[in-house]
């Protein structure tokens, strides 16, 4: 955060020095939960099969764009959910040569299998945690992942 006092603009107040340490810590232990949590799935397909089951068949372009992602990377990334039937290509009525990515009824199953192993997982990881713990815990990571959005806008890509 950027101090406001004279003389100090531009400085920022020190931080932590151990929240880049924990900050890695988490990411590497998230990573390894996610490996062995019941019905796992990449982040990328999560994130597409979230983002289609949240806002129903769209087209790649707009589904990279909500993901912040190009079309490329898109069509790579559901090339394999298709193959797996999790999502499919349907028609787009207002333009016959094009499609759109949906979510099929087993893309739905799937995604609700793994959303519940998330929510059993975030349950017993915090469940000697006071209620308002975890409601600053979860505006403080969403304002945390708000600022990573932000920052890699600005960068033209992800961090």
């Amino acid at each position: 955060m950027t101090t406001t006092s004279p003389g100090t603009a531009g400085r920022h107040d020190p931080l932590d020095p151990r929240l880049h340490h924990q900050v890695a810590v988490f990411a590497r232990r998230l990573e390894q939960v996610r490996h062995t949590a019941v019905g796992s799935l990449d982040r990328a397909g999560y994130l597409l099969l979230d983002e289609l089951q949240r806002h129903g068949p769209v087209s790649v372009k707009a589904l990279a764009a909500a993901l912040g992602v190009d079309s490329s990377t898109v069509t790579r990334q559901a090339a394999p959910l298709v193959e797996a039937d999790l999502v499919g290509r349907v028609p787009y009525p207002a333009d016959r040569r094009a499609v759109h990515l949906a979510l099929t009824p087993l893309g739905g199953r799937r995604l609700a299998e793994v959303q519940a192993g998330r929510e059993e997982l975030m349950h017993r990881l915090t469940a000697d945690w006071p209620a308002d713990e975890r409601r600053a815990f979860c505006a403080l990571l969403a304002r945390f992942n708000d600022s990573l959005e932000s920052y890699a806008a600005g960068q033209g890509g992800a961090p």
